[in-house]
């Protein structure tokens, strides 16, 4: 039996008004928006907020995105017309439209939003925009104990950053967890200013040596002149063009732009020997971005953890002159690992090889460590 099936249209908009021949404005364009059975209301709405300004009517368009949006923040000018609403898996989207303007809003229940106006005229499209945004974010508050991070992840829309306050050590908080030569390297690194750095970090070792914990320390010291973002998915930043540029690019304004730290973490399929292999174009695009010409004039330094050993990272990476520095890190040695536990209150025996960080907070609370550390394996912290 042979069934036909009609097109995916349910929904076609074809928005073509009369414009008198006097009528001295750009000429109207017809429009045909097509929209299918698995369009969701969401979706509706965007495709009739831009039905206005594709059509030429309001062909003027102000938009943004927002983090940190206040839950009571309205998003719209008073006296706003709410046409419709639609709220779908922690998404609510707003169509509003006033006297010769139209707004779409997107809402994550994450705290960011999009904000999109289109108008007949240019200075009534910044005013309804400036309205609609003014007093709507509210920063969350950093003090000695956090510091604000980015992150980033390639969601469906597209790339999407999401700040927070994450907690963060004071580097003499935490000199204790490294043993002396690698406790005096990172303090260097700790005191770095923005004339000093170039290029990336590599993190590399077993888990618990405490790389995440250094590099939120990072954060915290050069907060004054860095921003830390955390990638989420780095197989994906590396993977989609349009993800990396998004991220690479930053802020274009001169006078605002800053330093930024993009932390990569479990990057061991990317940077590994045989990553020109497994991960195709992710490593080439890595290199571009801190070495090559993507990453020139944007002050981006990368920093990457992985748990692979340095004789089986790609000799691209680790190669002299493509760090900053270079800092060998391992266990604490039995006497700083006894010296780690009397401070902590413990009492507790380690043997000839020392201890992790993981493994010391472990014997801190009475508890032995899951499993015993493969021997000969060093923890590495590259710059």
């Amino acid at each position: 039996m042979t069934t036909s099936r009609r097109p995916p249209e349910i929904l076609q908009l074809v928005p073509a008004p009369e414009v008198p021949e006097a009528d001295p404005s750009p000429s109207i364009l017809p429009v045909v928006f097509n929209l299918d059975e698995n369009s969701t209301p969401g979706e509706v709405l965007e495709v009739l907020a831009l039905r206005p300004f594709a059509s030429g009517e309001q062909p003027w368009a102000r938009s943004t995105r927002l983090e940190h949006v206040k839950p009571d923040a309205p998003l719209r000018p008073p006296g706003a017309r709410l046409v419709r609403s639609a709220r779908e898996r922690g998404q609510e989207t707003v169509l509003a439209t006033g006297d010769g303007w139209t707004l779409l809003v997107n809402r994550w229940k994450g705290g960011g939003a999009y904000v999109a106006v289109t108008a007949t005229a240019e200075d009534l499209a910044e005013e309804i925009f400036e309205e609609s945004v003014r007093d709507a974010t509210d920063p969350p508050q950093t003090d000695d104990t956090n510091v604000e991070m980015g992150f980033w992840h390639l969601s469906a829309r597209g790339p999407q950053r999401n700040e927070r306050a994450i907690s963060a050590d004071h580097w003499s908080d935490i000199r204790r967890n490294y043993s002396a030569p690698v406790a005096t390297a990172l303090e260097r690194i700790m005191t770095l200013s923005p004339d000093d750095v170039s290029g990336r970090l590599l993190l590399h070792g077993p888990p618990g040596t405490g790389k995440t914990t250094a590099l939120r320390a990072l954060a915290r010291a050069w907060k004054d002149w860095c921003d830390a973002d955390c990638v989420l998915d780095p197989e994906s930043l590396f993977g989609a063009p349009s993800y990396l540029m998004e991220v690479a690019v930053g802020d274009d304004d001169e006078e605002k732009r800053r330093w930024r730290l993009l932390i990569l973490e479990d990057c061991d399929e990317l940077i590994r020997g045989e990553a020109k292999q497994s991960a195709g174009q992710g490593l080439s695009r890595l290199l571009n971005l801190t070495d090559g010409m993507l990453g020139q004039g944007r002050d981006v330094l990368v920093a990457i953890t992985t748990n692979e050993d340095l004789t089986r990272l790609h000799p691209a990476v680790v190669r002299p002159g493509r760090c900053l520095a270079q800092v060998e890190v391992g266990p604490l040695t039995q006497a700083e690992s006894a010296a780690w536990l009397a401070e902590a209150g413990a009492e507790a025996e380690v043997g000839p090889d020392g201890a992790t960080l993981a493994e010391l907070v472990a014997l801190s609370k009475g508890e032995r460590p899951a499993a015993d550390r493969p021997s000969g394996t060093a923890t590495g912290f590259y710059l």
